[in-house]
C-alpha cells in the first residue's frame, strides 16, 4: 500500500507540495483539476512534471473537476467534459499515473413542495445514454494502458447513480475510490455499497471525520481508522491522506507513524 497527499491550497506551486510529499515520507502527489494550474494545457507539459516527480521521489495520481459532468443534455458542454476526460487519461499515462480520481455529477435538480426531482432521475435514460458513452470512449483511450478511473463516494450515491456506478463497474478501466470521512459524514449506505463491490476498491481518500465535520486529521474524529486501512490493505489501494491543511496533514502523518500504519502496510 502507498499513501499519498492531495494538493493544498497554501502552498504556492506544484514544487511546494512536491517538497513537502517527499519530505513527509509519502509516496505519491495528487494532482486537483479544480485549480487553475492544473488544468490539461498546464499539466500536459509533461517532462517538467516528470522533472520534478524525480528529482523528490514522487508520482502523480489526478483528481478531475468535480464539476465534470459528462452527461449533461447540452451536448457541446458534455463534450467539451469528455475532451477533458480524453485528454487527462493520455496525460496520465504519459506521467505514469495510476489513478484518475473523479466524483458523479447529480445534475441540477427541481425542488416541487414535497420533494426534489433529479432531471438525471426523470429522464433516466438520456443520463444513461451519457453514461455508456462515457465508457466507451474511456475504454477507447485507456487501451492497454495501466490507467483506473476510480469513483469517489461524496454526499450518498443516488439511485441512478448506483445504477451508473454499477455499469460502469463492469469495465476494466473503472474502480472505486473510498472517501471514509464523506462515508461516514454523509451517508453510511455509500460505504454499505463500496463493501458489496469492495474488489473494485483501488484508491481511498483517508481522513478524520466528526458529527458533520469532515477532512480532519486523522486520530482527532471518530471514524474507525484501524477498520479502513485493513480494507484498504486488503485490496492493495493507495491512500491519499485528504486533509486540508498542512499542519493537519503533518499531524495525520505523526498518528500514522505512531500507530505503525505506515510500517505495517507497505
Amino acid at each position: 500500500m502507498q499513501f499519498g497527499m492531495p494538493t493544498l491550497i497554501e502552498n504556492r506551486n506544484l514544487e511546494e507540495n512536491a517538497e513537502l510529499c517527499s519530505e513527509l515520507g509519502l509516496d505519491f502527489l495528487e494532482l486537483n483539476m479544480n485549480m487553475p494550474m492544473y488544468q490539461v494545457n498546464k499539466i500536459g507539459d509533461i517532462h517538467s512534471l516528470l522533472e520534478l516527480a524525480e528529482r523528490y521521489g514522487i508520482y502523480y495520481t489526478i483528481h478531475l473537476d468535480e464539476n465534470l459532468n459528462v452527461c449533461d443534455f447540452n451536448e457541446a458542454v458534455a463534450e467539451a467534459y469528455l475532451d477533458t476526460v480524453r485528454r487527462t487519461i493520455q496525460i496520465a499515462e504519459e506521467l505514469g499515473c495510476p489513478i484518475i480520481n473523479m466524483h458523479m455529477n447529480k445534475g441540477v435538480y427541481f425542488t416541487l413542495p414535497d420533494r426534489k426531482i433529479y432531471l438525471f432521475e426523470q429522464y433516466r435514460e438520456w443520463y444513461l445514454e451519457g453514461i455508456r458513452r462515457f465508457r466507451k470512449i474511456c475504454e477507447n483511450v485507456c487501451k492497454d494502458a495501466e490507467v483506473l478511473i476510480s469513483i469517489e463516494n461524496t454526499d450518498g450515491f443516488t439511485n441512478f447513480q448506483r445504477e451508473a456506478v454499477e455499469y460502469l463497474l463492469e469495465s476494466r478501466v473503472f474502480s472505486l475510490t473510498w472517501d471514509v470521512g464523506h462515508s461516514y459524514v454523509d451517508a453510511m449506505e455509500d460505504e454499505r455499497f463500496i463493501l458489496e463491490h469492495e474488489e473494485k476498491l483501488a484508491h481511498f481518500h483517508m481522513h478524520d471525520a466528526m458529527g458533520g465535520r469532515n477532512h480532519l486529521a486523522l486520530g482527532t474524529g471518530e471514524v474507525d481508522l484501524e477498520e479502513k486501512f485493513k480494507a484498504a490493505g486488503r485490496n492493495k489501494c493507495r491512500c491519499v491522506l485528504e486533509t486540508k491543511t498542512v499542519q493537519a496533514l503533518r499531524e495525520s502523518v505523526a498518528w500514522m507513524r505512531r500507530n505503525g500504519i505506515m510500517d505495517r502496510y507497505r
